[in-house]
């Protein structure tokens, strides 16, 4: 009966260290002295945390600067902290022949983009991702060779159900007894989004999933995995779909060419929508407070945004095993045996 009191308790500390966060906000850099008031900017502050962005802010008295990597052919490779482009009021200024327009990197004197490589928020948050991809594994890993015939321990006990089930309910059923040559990706491809979402409603930190880039390479790579294993059945399914008339065939294949493509854009679309729209409904809600300048909004607001938050760690699983169970059906129909299974 001590989990749901846990759960709830640790949801109650993200929304408050999100309003303690919000607190530090610019709207109320209106309370020091030689300062005019200025209205708050509910958009300009949802949209600065579910943008990138070239430093980590996580409060006005809490900014980590992030490595800034440019390249161009007039002054070539360029590298310094992104701190050098903010003066001591926090104002955008230039540095070394670059500016910052829009969180893009400019040369100054001709205006020209330059090959950035930075290490943005999300980049950071992505290494984080990846640490945490490479701790778990590894971990589980050890536990099984260690634990042979025992019951597991430790990190093993609480992933190796999850991995069971991701195998079991998701991978199996829909690629079949070819399903061994793909788990590693499917294992991979769940846990990313899984932890990515679940990192991503802590307070400060980088919306991940929630960024375009990051949701369509992995379609891409889904994309790619699917067409190259593609099987003869798969492809005269989609160029010379049987049993149908010749008339229809015609009419049927731009429409199968069409879906090759669209399948993996759905991907992208839905786990970008879903997530990004999480976070806005809830910071909009939190901004409330500051719109109206009430506690009793204040409050009313932050109840709603507890139950909400509750809503999105489950949304957080969902859209993992959405995005991986859509995959493996897609890479199933391209290795299906279609001579024995239809």
């Amino acid at each position: 009966m001590k989990k749901p009191f846990v759960a709830s308790k640790s949801t109650f500390l993200v929304l408050f260290f999100v309003v303690l966060s919000s607190a530090f906000s610019p709207a109320f850099a209106a309370d020091e002295p030689g300062h005019e008031a200025e209205p708050f900017n509910a958009s300009e502050v949802i949209l600065h945390h579910v943008m990138d962005d070239h430093q980590w802010h996580f409060a006005d008295w809490l900014v980590m600067p992030l490595p800034i990597i440019v390249y161009s052919e007039e002054k070539g490779l360029d590298i310094f902290s992104s701190s050098r482009f903010y003066d001591d009021h926090h104002n955008v200024v230039e540095y070394n022949g670059y500016k910052l327009e829009h969180n893009h990197i400019y040369l100054s004197d001709s205006g020209k983009a330059v090959f950035d490589l930075s290490i943005t928020k999300n980049v950071a948050m992505l290494f984080i991702n990846a640490a945490l991809l490479l701790f778990v594994f590894l971990s589980v890993a050890k536990g099984f060779r260690k634990n042979q015939g025992k019951a597991p321990t430790g990190v093993q006990s609480f992933f190796e159900p999850i991995i069971l089930f991701v195998r079991d309910e998701i991978v199996k059923p829909n690629i079949g007894h070819h399903y061994e040559k793909f788990l590693p990706y499917m294992l991979t491809l769940f846990f990313f989004i899984l932890f990515g979402n679940l990192l991503g409603l802590l307070p400060g930190a980088g919306n991940l999933t929630g960024n375009i880039a990051v949701t369509m390479t992995l379609a891409v790579f889904t994309f790619l995995i699917t067409n190259f294993s593609g099987n003869k059945g798969y492809w005269g399914h989609i160029f010379w779909t049987p049993g149908v008339p010749l008339p229809l065939r015609i009419v049927i294949l731009p429409v199968e060419i069409i879906g090759i493509f669209t399948k993996p854009f759905s991907l992208m679309i839905r786990l970008f929508v879903a997530i990004t729209a999480g976070h806005i409904v809830l910071l909009s809600l939190i901004c409330l407070t500051f719109i109206f300048g009430s506690i009793i909004v204040g409050l009313g607001s932050s109840l709603i945004v507890l139950f909400i938050n509750l809503i999105e760690l489950l949304v957080a699983g969902i859209q993992a095993y959405v995005f991986t169970m859509f995959s493996s059906m897609y890479i199933g129909m391209a290795v299906a045996d279609h001579g024995h299974d239809h």
